[in-house]
Formats: C-alpha cells, structure tokens, sequence
C-alpha cells in the first residue's frame, strides 16, 4: 500500500501559542491562524530558517507584495487573505504531498546511490563526519522518524547541507544557508513576522535578478532541469534543490515512519549568489577574496559586530535586505520610525564537512537606526568604547600574570615569562570572556535606549565599561594567594588598570557633539 502525507493538511510544522505552549500545524494550518501564533520554532536554528524561508515563498507566490502599498494593505489587514492563499494552494495540492509517487515534496530519486540511514539528514546526529551535537543516535544506531520530522529534515538538508564526499563523481555542494547567519526581523506575532520579511516581489535589485521564469521548486515541472547555478530569482532560490533526496517510508501497525533515505548532488549554487537574508563584508584593503557573510563564531558574541548590520552609508558593507525594506517602508509612513522591533539571527558554526554547534540569537532593532546614520555612529561609539576597555583589561591581565610568574621582570635584566606560561595563566583566569559576557546584556538596553537620549546612555554606557573591567580584573586578582608577590603583582596591574581606563574611556567621550 503506498504512503501519503499531504503537508497542507496534516500537522509538521513546530509554532508557539501566545501562551507559549507549543503546538504542530499544517502548511495550510499556520498560515492561517499566523496571527493568532507566537512564533515558527523548529527543533534547530536551521530548521526553523529553513521552515520561515518556505513560507516566505509560498506567501511571496499568493500575495505579492508588488509595492509598498500593497505591502501596507496586507500589514493593515492584520493576517492572510484565506481565499487567495487557498486558490494558491489547492492549484499545487499534488506537489505538496511528502511520498506522492511521481513528484514528492522536495525530493528526487537518484538511481546511482543506495539507501542509507536518515539520519544522513539530521545535522545534529552524528554522521559521517559530523559530530553529536545534541542528540545521541548513531548512523550505525539507526533513526526513526515520522513524516513531520522526515519533512522538516528535507527542507532543512535542502537549504543548511554541507559540502562533502556523495560516494558518486560529483561531491555535495553547500546549500544557500550553509554558511553564513540568516537574518529575520521579529514581530509579536509570526503573521508579522512573515509581513515584515515579505520584501517586494518581483524586484528589479540586483542582489537576485529576476527572470520572468522565476518561481518555487514545487511549480517547476523538473527543479533541476535545465542544470543551472543561478538562481531564476528570489523563489527558485529560496526553495533552491540543493540536493536530490527521496525518503523512503515504511509503514507499521501503528503509524507511517521513515528510517531510510537516499541522496545524491542537486543543483550548485555559483559562489557569487548573495542571499538576501544575509549580511556581507568587502574584504579590508590588502585582503584577498571577495565579499564574505557574517558568521557565527565560538570566541566572538554576534552583537560585537552588529553595528555593520546598520551601516547603509558605506560601500564596505551589505546588510540584509530586509533591513533595507524596513527603511523603505518608515520612509513611506507604513511603519513608525519610533518603533522598536526584534531581529533574530539562525545559523551555525562549520568547518569544512562538519557542524561546530547552531545558534539562535535575538536583538533589538529600533527602527530609527534604520534611517539615521548620525545614531548608528554612536552606536559605533559604544563598541569602540568596549574594545578599548577590552585591550586595557588584557594589558593589565597580562601584568598580572608577568609580575607572578618573574616576581623581577620589572626590572634592568630581570627575567621574562615564557610566552606560553603567560597564555595559560591568564586562560585559566578568562578575564576577557568574564568581561564580554557581562556587557552583552546592557549593550541590548543601550541599543534600545540611544536613540530616546545619546548623551545620558553613552555616559551610562561608559560607567557600566569601567565597572565591568575592573569587576572581571578583580575576580581574577582575588582569587590570589595575599603573599608579597601577589601583592606587588596586583597592585602594580591595578594601577595600570586604572591608568589604562581613565585614558582610554575618558569623561568627555560620553558628551554627543552639538
């Protein structure tokens, strides 16, 4: 007996009630009662970008928007048109079966490959050469999962696969999301949400050129015919095939589960393809390459480098395109530039074939830093102050650490500590992380409140630095024995402290030009 899961109907895709308590629904489902939800929250970061990205393009397909104003209308209405979204999807019922025999959901069958574990799909299971990030199965072990587990882990394959060894002459290819950090802008529901991500469609930027051709993979009478590597526009990269998966159901006395899979190289995206989710970087003078997204990594908290995600007067950088179509739509009146909304930022860390670990971060986007570049450059203030106490901090650490180890390298003569010595005594205190970790909160208030009054937040800004560093040098310095070296060694990195900080952060800084 053959399978069937018809996607519009039946429950799979992971949302949170206003309440909070979490619930499964329908393709059909969660579009309609969108803004009575929370939010979309998948069991990973790149599944819950992943799942956002296919409902953008369904919802780019029904409504548009062609314009601002049509983009004004559908925000004022408060949620989707219930007639046009299910003229769109009873057109394309067929395709939005997961195991329909011809032409299931995302998927394509592959002759020259053998079936394996699902859990070649699931990123956070280890496979291959990936690690377990947080689930303890095994290719080996095996996976069992339900087709609304199965489709979430095609969408998510299709749009966060890694690069890597296929078993055929052609290797896997990274799929649009693999690298790099996904940018959405947050409302209080997940209908706004979606509207405020809903750019205008079709566009004439050049970010993705727009063919007349351009439409989602479940339209195309063959996704991956003709082979291409650029994208037809927006939609065709959204729903873009990176690879060609077939689940294979089984069915049991109780339920339809899949626990095999087969895979094999889909389409290549060209290198030059900017995702328009995605923040970018021209190199620095004297750097090779050419423009890189920003991307998560494990000694660096994301909001040290957000200021780039504002900065629309430099040819440096690219933020996402939605922040720029949030700027349109203020200037516009459809949004009050008094405002403060949410951005969430998806992703994960790799090397090479493997996942480091996924994150989830969510900031504060005041629409103000949108259209006033004069705000944004205090905001630039603000991580310029940080890095500077930052390097006062290690300055001093490494004091300390010195005077501990060659009690007489202050003097003519007096013998220096090995370098590695000093790196790992001032590891093992971690001021400068103590240090970071304590700001990141007050930064997500500053940002906040900079826009209402620059001069007192970029004073209380100043007082929250100074108190940081020497909270974070004093946890370290505490911790120390109280014999004559000790305190030599923390009195003189002390004093250097407060030195370094008075020069480095003095009064007058917080004072915002007239």
């Amino acid at each position: 007996m053959s399978c069937t899961f018809d996607l519009l109907e039946s429950p799979w895709i992971p949302c949170v009630r206003r309440d909070g308590s979490p619930v499964e629904l329908s393709l059909r489902g969660v579009l309609s009662v969108a803004h009575e939800l929370r939010e979309l929250h998948g069991e990973s970061p790149p599944v819950t970008a992943s799942l956002q990205r296919l409902l953008l393009a369904v919802l780019h397909r029904a409504f548009g928007p062609a314009s601002h104003e049509e983009w004004a209308d559908l925000w004022q209405t408060g949620r989707w048109d219930g007639k046009k979204l299910d003229a769109y999807l009873d057109r394309w019922r067929d395709r939005f079966d997961l195991f329909q025999p011809e032409r299931p959901f995302y998927q394509a069958p592959d002759d020259r490959v053998k079936p394996k574990s699902v859990a070649t799909l699931v990123q956070e299971v280890a496979s291959g050469n990936n690690p377990t990030l947080f689930d303890h199965h095994t290719e080996d072990q095996g996976l069992t999962l339900t087709p609304g587990q199965a489709a979430r882990m095609v969408v998510a394959a299709q749009a966060f696969g890694l690069a890597g060894l296929s078993g055929l002459p052609q290797k896997f290819t990274d799929g649009p999301c693999a690298r790099g950090i996904c940018f959405l802008v947050q409302g209080d529901s997940l209908f706004e949400t979606l509207a405020l991500n809903l750019l205008r469609y079709p566009t004439s930027e050049s970010v993705l050129p727009h063919n007349a051709d351009d439409c989602p993979s479940w339209e195309m009478d063959d996704p991956f015919c003709p082979p291409r590597s650029y994208p037809r526009g927006y939609l065709d990269y959204l729903t873009w095939q990176n690879r060609r998966i077939l689940l294979l159901p089984r069915s049991t006395a109780e339920a339809v589960v899949v626990e095999q899979v087969t895979a094999a190289p889909g389409l290549r995206l060209a290198a030059g393809v900017w995702d328009p989710m995605k923040h970018y970087s021209e190199p620095r003078q004297g750097q090779k390459g050419g423009p890189r997204s920003l991307r998560f990594r494990e000694d660096r908290a994301l909001w040290r480098d957000s200021v780039a995600l504002f900065r629309f007067d430099s040819d440096r950088f690219h933020p996402p395109r939605a922040f720029y179509w949030l700027g349109e739509l203020v200037d516009r009146g459809h949004l009050d530039i008094s405002q403060t909304r949410r951005y969430l930022a998806l992703g994960m860390a790799t090397r090479q074939a493997r996942v480091d670990f996924y994150r989830s971060e969510r900031m504060p986007l005041p629409l103000a830093y949108l259209r006033d570049q004069e705000l944004v450059n205090h905001l630039q203030d603000v991580l310029e102050m940080a890095e500077r106490s930052a390097r006062q901090l290690w300055g001093a650490t490494r004091t300390l650490a010195t005077l501990l180890l060659s009690p007489e390298s202050d003097l003519e003569g007096g013998r220096r500590p090995a370098p590695e010595d000093l790196t790992g005594l001032t590891g093992q205190w971690a001021v400068e992380r103590r240090y970071w970790s304590r700001l990141e909160t007050p930064f997500m208030e500053t940002v906040e409140a900079l826009p209402r009054d620059p001069e007192r937040t970029l004073e209380q800004w100043r007082e929250i630095l100074l108190r940081g560093a020497r909270e974070a040098f004093d946890q370290a310095a505490n911790n120390l024995a109280h014999d004559p070296r000790a305190l030599k060694a923390v009195v003189r990195a002390s004093g250097q402290l407060a030195a370094g900080l008075a020069k480095a952060l003095p009064a007058e800084e917080s004072a915002v030009p007239a």
